[in-house]
């Protein structure tokens, strides 16, 4: 069974290769955070791929973020680099849940949370601790913790 983290170590060979500059230069900066991450700590240890994917999803967050600021700063050159290199990114993660299926998620997580007694905006820790693991990496916690609120206003 091939890991996450040696799929990237294969993707990196072979863009370095095809002198896919994009490529080996974004895989490269993850295998380092994944290699910063390893070490981290008291003891060196191996990352599972749930690990590998929350920091590529990190990763691909930071891009996005970076390519909002460039265009915002007239930087479109930047702006369409950093977006080139989330969309690489999120090519390695599960793909994202449209907004009817996170709603979807969400409101099957209310009804579970009512059930258990928590109602109104005051159930949103409820409600979240039930939704996360449905969604696991599928949507970011921003847009998660949105559609929650929406849902207990509505």
């Amino acid at each position: 069974m091939t890991t996450l983290k040696s799929k990237l170590h294969d993707d990196l060979t072979a863009a370095i290769k095809a002198r896919d500059e994009l490529r080996s230069s974004t895989l490269r900066l993850t295998l380092t955070a994944i290699a910063k991450e390893e070490v981290a700590g008291d003891a060196a240890r191996e990352l599972s791929d749930a690990e590998v994917e929350k920091i590529i999803a990190r990763e691909a967050k930071k891009r996005r973020e970076a390519a909002e600021a460039f265009a915002q700063g007239g930087r479109a050159e930047q702006a369409e680099r950093e977006r080139a290199e989330g969309e690489l990114l999120a090519d390695y993660l599960p793909k994202q849940l449209t907004d009817d299926e996170l709603d979807g998620l969400v409101a099957e997580a209310v009804e579970e949370a009512k059930a258990g007694g928590a109602e109104g905006p005051r159930a949103m820790g409820a409600v979240m601790k039930i939704v996360n693991p449905k969604i696991a990496g599928r949507a970011e916690g921003g847009r998660v913790a949105a559609a929650v609120k929406r849902r207990l206003a509505g």
